[in-house]
């Protein structure tokens, strides 16, 4: 009987999108560090499989990478579907995944902005309500939504990331509201900029927003998101 693999199985298990780089990545870590199974899904499908090997070698936990395009809008029904035919109860869903387009609204790419809104918002949405289902059926389970500090004000240049932020902070709150005695939690994780490759691939690595400024690391936020 191989007792490290049932023992693996008794584990709780953490669903984490975006989970490459950044603070998707380093929340993989703090998870894993603390004994959870894990549910990886990212669209880099090489580099995440080489991170879900690592952590199942080095640590006694069952890891499931799930390469995905969360732009897409069947991929969050796929991703539940794999997870309920495999059995596999997630107990931590962290929705993580997103990005931004900078630039002034009149001429920024239509397309982009598109799959933006269906990452940021629809594909959240769309995993927060097929997991929480089964949470408030089992009576316990934690969602964490990753949001920003750009939650909580409009920004000129980012027009339709800060909206799409706003978004999350809201349906986030009255949905935590509304679990109130169900054992399931919802939290906001809110960070400023941080340290990660996301304002290069928003090309405002050089806007005053960010240019010489001191960033929190995505490490620490992590632990602040994990701990919260």
């Amino acid at each position: 009987m191989n007792t490290t693999h049932n023992q693996s199985q008794c584990k709780k298990t953490a669903l984490i999108t975006g989970a490459c780089s950044g603070i998707g990545f380093q929340l993989a870590c703090i998870f894993a560090f603390n004994d959870y199974n894990l549910v990886l899904v990212d669209r880099l499908g090489p580099k995440l499989n080489e991170i879900a090997n690592r952590f199942q070698n080095e640590l006694s936990i069952l890891v499931k990478p799930i390469v995905k395009d969360l732009c897409l809008p069947t991929s969050p029904h796929e991703i539940y579907s794999e997870l309920q035919q495999e059995s596999i109860h997630v107990n931590v869903l962290v929705n993580n995944a997103g990005f931004g387009v900078y630039g002034l609204f009149n001429e920024t790419n239509l397309a982009s902005e598109l799959e933006m809104l269906q990452l940021n918002v629809v594909c959240l949405t769309h995993l927060t309500k097929l997991f929480l289902k089964e949470m408030v059926k089992q009576g316990e389970g934690k969602i964490l939504n990753v949001a920003s500090t750009a939650a909580f004000q409009p920004g000129p240049l980012m027009a339709v990331y800060f909206a799409t932020k706003a978004y999350v902070l809201s349906f986030s709150e009255a949905i935590a509201n509304e679990l109130e005695g169900t054992g399931v939690t919802v939290t906001v994780l809110c960070p400023g900029p941080t340290e990660s490759a996301f304002h290069e691939k928003t090309g405002m690595a050089d806007s005053t927003l960010v240019k010489g400024k001191k960033m929190m690391d995505a490490q620490t936020v992590a632990r602040i998101g994990f701990r919260g």
